[in-house]
């Protein structure tokens, strides 16, 4: 049983590649895998997924498993010495030109880039150590002067801040990959390089309901149209390292809780990813910030943090995902989250799912209920319950293991896979078994049970139940 309500993201790669690290990984506190298709060969990402597979089977319980696509990456070219160092205040030039770059002149084979920039525009090279400013743009070349000092080597990523870039975000990596994630039967796909809804709706055409669509917010154009990004998106991710980059450090941690706040109000998940626990990639405790970080997306309600690097290549995996847990585990039973939750209550909306949902939730505060049960098919019952952020524990109980699988992803909810209650009684003597089974109810414990009639009728939840569990 999931005993944190907020979930665990841990991407694979070289240190976590192979079944037994998975398992212990699951064992730790992971409930969904990051498969990051910028790494690795198509070969490889077969093999994670069959791991991820098996263990699901060992440990009878739904993982999920989440697709990350690299998206366009904008590079500088190469250089004659591999490196050169400017000083503030010097003359530069990029240019289309495949001549490798000098003290002078630096190759960025992007014509997009030369098609988007203007006159005083800013260009960040290596995630914003060297920053120029544009002093003269043309179709092929742009004259620009060095805001701080330092080196450009080869390779080197690009950044335009706040610059709409023709491009789409899906390139022909992408598709591949996106053929082959959806071949595999991956829970979720997270688009990068994300600008406006338009991207989202590009995904959705070839996606449609085969996977869950994650937009990650790496690009402040994304942050202005969060709102439309949310109607079409399933989810979101606060991808904190590319956002920085682009947009003042100071900024982030304020938006952040706004993406989270205004993510739970349409009711969709937010994952905060990025640097949680980076010092665990060499050492075996993160520093007292670190801790801190994660405490503080714990505390603003997000469904769920991310692992990246201190599980991919890190030299303590296993352990960086047990601390997680810890930190997650601690604030859940704190009095400060508890009050924190409570505040945080929204108002429900006017429709069916949501009064049978609000009615639910006030039955088990009033009978003190220890769980909440949900019959759901497509999970947005389940979606629904979980906005609300009950103290109660919810139940997502499924005949769909690619919506148990999804749900895995879901603030507070642990799903199950069950087939589908025939009648009244069939649904109470499931609820009870499960329950039961899981720990949560004891005997004479009452719980609420909420569920759609007819049975096996997506998103018609319609009924609320309080059965004693015998």
């Amino acid at each position: 049983m999931k005993r944190t309500r907020t979930k665990i993201v841990a991407t694979l790669g070289p240190a976590s590649s192979s079944e037994e690290v998975i398992s212990k990984l699951f064992d730790a506190g992971v409930d969904i895998f990051r498969m990051n298709f910028s790494h690795g060969e198509p070969d490889d990402h077969r093999k994670l997924h069959a791991y991820i597979r098996k263990v699901e089977k060992q440990k009878q319980r739904p993982i999920a498993i989440l697709a990350d696509l690299q998206g366009p990456k904008l590079r500088l070219g190469v250089f004659e010495d591999g490196t050169i160092t400017l000083k503030a205040g010097q003359k530069y030039q990029f240019d289309m030109e495949p001549e490798p770059g000098n003290h002078h002149r630096a190759p960025l084979p992007h014509k997009e880039i030369f098609a988007a920039v203007s006159t005083d525009d800013q260009i960040l090279i290596n995630d914003g150590r060297m920053r120029f400013q544009v002093t003269k743009s043309h179709d092929r070349k742009m004259q620009v002067i060095a805001l701080t000092s330092g080196t450009l080597s080869n390779r080197k990523g690009v950044n335009l801040p706040g610059a709409h870039l023709p491009i789409s975000a899906l390139t022909a990596k992408d598709r591949k990959d996106l053929r082959l994630a959806l071949e595999l039967g991956v829970d979720w796909i997270a688009l990068s390089f994300v600008q406006g809804p338009e991207d989202v709706a590009d995904l959705r055409k070839i996606v449609k309901k085969q996977a869950g669509i994650i937009a990650k917010l790496e690009k402040p154009l994304a942050i202005t149209h969060l709102d439309a990004i949310l109607d079409l998106a399933d989810a979101v991710m606060v991808a904190r390292g590319d956002l920085g980059v682009e947009m003042p450090p100071e900024a982030v941690p304020v938006l952040q809780k706004e993406i989270i706040a205004k993510a739970r109000r349409k009711g969709a998940p937010v994952i905060v990813a990025t640097q949680m626990l980076e010092s665990m990639i060499d050492n075996p405790a993160p520093t007292r910030a670190e801790a801190s970080d994660v405490a503080t997306a714990v505390y603003d309600g997000t469904d769920a943090v991310m692992l990246s690097g201190e599980t991919a290549v890190g030299d303590y995996p296993v352990q960086a995902v047990s601390m997680m847990e810890k930190i997650i585990s601690s604030v859940e039973r704190s009095s400060s989250w508890r009050s924190l939750l409570a505040a945080s209550k929204r108002e429900p909306e006017n429709t069916t799912a949501d009064a049978v949902m609000a009615a639910a939730h006030l039955a088990a505060e009033t009978i003190n209920a220890p769980v909440i049960v949900t019959y759901t098919s497509s999970g947005s019952t389940a979606f629904r319950a979980a906005r609300e952020r009950p103290f109660e524990r919810i139940i997502g109980m499924t005949p769909n293991d690619h919506t148990a699988r999804r749900l895995a992803l879901v603030w507070g909810i642990t799903s199950c896979l069950t087939e589908d209650a025939q009648d009244m009684d069939d649904m109470v003597r499931k609820a009870v078994k499960t329950v039961k089974r899981e720990g949560i109810a004891e005997r004479h414990d009452r719980i609420v049970v909420t569920a759609g009639i007819p049975f096996g009728s997506p998103g018609k939840t319609n009924l609320v139940r309080i059965v004693r569990v015998d």
